[in-house]
């Protein structure tokens, strides 16, 4: 395993990050334990999570994942060697968490505490907002009519409640998740106007198929040094290939749930034929491929994995030690150029 201190924190963090939005869904309690088990022993120190997890949210099993997960850390005493992340809700419909979704200081701390007894420790290492207070951009949607934000809730506002909890010691650091380069430049600058904690890092999506990224946001990794925490690198599992001429295997994540479409778009299936015709032209598993692309960028902290059993987090985690040449590099750009940013 490779490891990587983010900026602007003492955190050191595995290169792959284990997620967990599995766990509580397709994986039963034994098999998340199973996971993470799996994942130590090959070198993972870093476990990403959600107080709205497992996906999709449901009100019956919202919790579970940090659940499962405070019950593997009891049982093993490993809290010590772990960085645990794990994010606040803000503002969507999911009301079974909390009456008010509001990123307000009441809510931040409720939510704080609500992780901590499920986690069933006292800290928490990286503690995100999952997405944005205001309306905006995210989770795939574009050319969105920008509303003026009514709840009264600043930036501010949260990042003043979130410095009482680091104050607190019930958090160590502040991430972003699902943010744009608006917003993290905005958080950024209150911080340092303020006296505020200063935000490490970002979580959003990043693949062969969604480089919006690299528009924006790489350059502000670049120059301020929040570094991205990449979610999906393959692309809800587009990227391996199996999902190709309309196949849907048993158990898979986008057979069983029809909501994750946002790669299956006829640009998205197209480009992810030429991806995969690439694999094959180098000799390479295309998932291994895929990953590999992500944990090479400069940008990049971390990169979540997530699988649904041993063998696949076995494969996703040996994508470390792959290399991308520069041939196979220049083969995926041209690629790039072809299929311009299709699922962004």
């Amino acid at each position: 395993m490779k490891y990587h201190k983010i900026p602007n924190s003492t955190l050191e963090v595995s290169k792959i990050c284990l997620g967990t939005m599995t766990f509580g869904e397709q994986n039963n309690e034994k098999e998340a334990h199973s996971q993470l088990d799996f994942a130590i022993e090959h070198g993972i120190n870093f476990i990403d999570t959600a107080e709205m997890y497992p996906v999709p949210p449901k009100y019956d099993s919202q919790g579970l994942t940090e659940r499962y997960i405070g019950n593997w850390l009891k049982k093993t005493g490993l809290r010590d060697k772990i960085v645990l992340a794990t994010k606040v809700a803000g503002p969507r419909n999911v009301p079974y968490i909390r009456d008010n979704m509001a990123l307000d200081w009441r809510n931040i701390h409720d939510a704080v505490d609500a992780s901590l007894e499920r986690l069933q420790t006292d800290y928490i290492d990286l503690y995100q907002i999952h997405w944005p207070q205001r309306e905006t951009n995210c989770f795939g949607q574009l050319n969105y009519p920008y509303k003026d934000d009514n709840s009264g809730v600043t930036i501010s506002d949260s990042l003043e409640a979130l410095a009482e909890l680091v104050r607190a010691g019930k958090i160590r650091y502040v991430g972003l998740s699902n943010e744009t380069p608006w917003g993290v430049m905005s958080f950024l600058r209150l911080a340092e106007k303020h006296n505020l904690p200063r935000v490490v890092t970002i979580q959003n999506p990043y693949n062969l198929l969604n480089r919006s990224f690299e528009v924006g946001l790489s350059e502000i990794s670049h120059y301020e040094g929040v570094e991205l925490l990449a979610y999906s690198p393959l692309a809800f599992g587009t990227l391996s290939g199996k999902y190709l001429g309309g196949a849907r295997p048993d158990g898979a994540r986008c057979t069983l749930f029809e909501r994750f479409s946002r790669y299956f778009t006829p640009q998205g299936i197209a480009a992810t034929e030429a991806y995969i015709e690439v694999a094959r032209k180098h000799g390479l598993d295309p998932a291994q491929m895929a990953l590999a692309f992500v944990n090479q960028r400069p940008f990049v902290a971390s990169n979540i994995i997530g699988a649904t059993n041993l063998s696949q987090l076995d494969a996703n985690i040996a994508s470390i030690d792959l290399h991308l040449n520069e041939e196979v590099l220049a083969d995926l750009q041209a690629v790039g150029v072809q299929f311009s940013n299709p699922c962004p």
